[in-house]
């Protein structure tokens, strides 16, 4: 074994599951597993660990993968983490812990996700709870969203002896975990809902179908319902667009909507009745995972699919293995590019996007060389179906029903990065709904930042 290079990871040959919605990456097997194990240094000063934004500690449930001790490295994992199958799957590891591993120096880095990855699929497989009997609190928090950091934040008040209940706004818990990432690359009832379940039994009470800002407000939860300390984790949902010529156009979606129906509504298998649209040839606009997620999605369901982006290759926002696996699977990258107006044809319905050139000028205010039009370089490409994938910022209904609530120009809830603590006494928040859209595990993060930040405003609210 070349101790300089990763195990490989087993995976769907590219031209297969281009056509179905089964998982791409098949994981390791416990044999795969300890050999990846045994390549880690287990370094005195463990910079994976720094990387992470739970603090999971990395070498020591490495070192029991490697001993083969498989549910002690799940019990070191869970006391950090209450989603590491989802973790191990869509982490950008590559810029966090493998990103500062010591054995990428003069190798490859040590496979920390895909290790994560194997835990907790163990565990699962071989139910395996960790279990935690903390004692009451007696007090009571609310959390917003059953997504990432609401999940996260309630875990971690739940192994506090905090009397926690979550309160989802649709009918399946796990946010974008649920409507946003493809089945191929996080299987919804294997991995998702087994990660909720582990919460539940945590203490964690679940609300679903209840809108916070409609069905109930923050300020009633904490004056008339006895919650003293609330958590809003309830994500980015609202879609942006360009604002160019055609975008009304019928056949033109967010990428939220058309990854919403496929992945929650499950418009992707004969069994469902859920409509989607996607026509023969899709153009997708943006470069981020979320484009990859929908590009890939539109392939499945049997188009021929360009991803459209106004930058070069380099700048993709997207994690490189979702790009590559985009590439192999026959996704057609147009970059360099940006649409300019969406063609319709006399129902209304799109038939092509009139694209123009781009070139890559000064730094822009992100460090980014800024995208420049090059003039007279506008052609036509026929499509009919746009999908938009430029990001997503808030919802504004709950900043708009909650008084002494702080946001940005943007919408985004303003509060501290270190606890999460907003502009009124008790509330707190994080996620992308502090942030705007950003990964999983950064809401994670923030997540288990607001539940420390809770912890200790509620311990002085007992001690006063």
């Amino acid at each position: 074994m070349d101790m300089m290079k990763k195990v490989p990871v087993r995976e769907q040959e590219p031209l297969v599951r281009a056509k179905n919605f089964d998982e791409v990456c098949l994981g390791y097997n416990e044999e795969e597993a300890v050999a990846e194990a045994s390549r880690c240094l287990n370094c005195k000063n463990p910079r994976c660990m720094q990387g992470c934004p739970v603090s999971i500690n990395i070498p020591a449930f490495i070192t029991e993968v490697k001993n083969r001790n498989f549910a002690a490295a799940a019990g070191i994992i869970a006391q950090s983490s209450a989603l590491p199958a989802v973790c191990g799957r869509v982490c950008p590891q590559e810029t966090q812990c493998e990103g500062v591993c010591v054995r990428g120096i003069k190798g490859e880095a040590v496979a920390i996700g895909k290790l994560e990855r194997f835990v907790a699929d163990w565990a699962r497989e071989n139910k395996v709870v960790a279990e935690f009997h903390p004692e009451k609190k007696g007090q009571k928090v609310a959390v917003i969203g059953a997504g990432p950091a609401g999940l996260t934040c309630a875990g971690d008040l739940a192994k506090l002896g905090y009397d926690v209940k979550i309160f989802e706004a649709l009918h399946e818990n796990g946010g974008v975990l649920v409507y946003g990432i493809p089945e191929f690359r996080l299987p919804k009832d294997a991995v998702v809902k087994a990660e909720v379940e582990n919460v539940k039994k945590l203490g964690v009470e679940i609300e679903n179908d209840c809108i916070i800002g409609k069905s109930v407000s923050i300020d009633e939860l904490m004056d008339e319902e006895g919650f003293e300390a609330v958590f809003i984790g309830s994500g980015a949902g609202l879609p942006m667009f360009m604002n160019i010529p055609g975008e009304t156009a019928s056949g033109v979606f967010s990428a939220n909507e058309f990854l919403t129906r496929n992945n929650l509504m499950k418009a992707f298998r004969d069994d469902h009745d859920t409509p989607i649209h996607c026509g023969k040839k899709v153009v997708v606009v943006g470069g981020g995972n979320v484009a990859m997620d929908a590009a890939r999605t539109a392939l499945r369901l049997g188009a021929e699919v360009h991803v459209v982006y106004r930058r070069s290759e380099k700048e993709l926002p997207a994690r490189v293995e979702e790009v590559h696996h985009a590439k192999e699977e026959g996704i057609i990258f147009d970059l360099l590019q940006n649409p300019v107006e969406i063609l319709a044809d006399e129902n209304g319905w799109v038939k092509g996007c009139r694209i123009i050139k781009m070139e890559l000028g000064e730094p822009d205010a992100s460090g980014r060389r800024r995208p420049v039009e090059i003039p007279g370089s506008e052609y036509e490409i026929e499509c009919d179906t746009v999908i938009m994938s430029l990001g997503t910022s808030p919802n504004p209904l709950i900043s708009s029903t909650t008084k002494g609530l702080e946001t940005t120009r943007k919408g985004c809830i303003v509060a501290d990065e270190a606890v999460g603590q907003t502009s009124r006494e008790g509330v707190f928040a994080g996620g992308d709904a502090v942030s705007g859209a950003a990964t999983v595990i950064l809401a994670m993060g923030a997540g288990k930042a607001a539940a420390k930040g809770i912890d200790e405003y509620l311990t002085k609210k007992r001690q006063a």
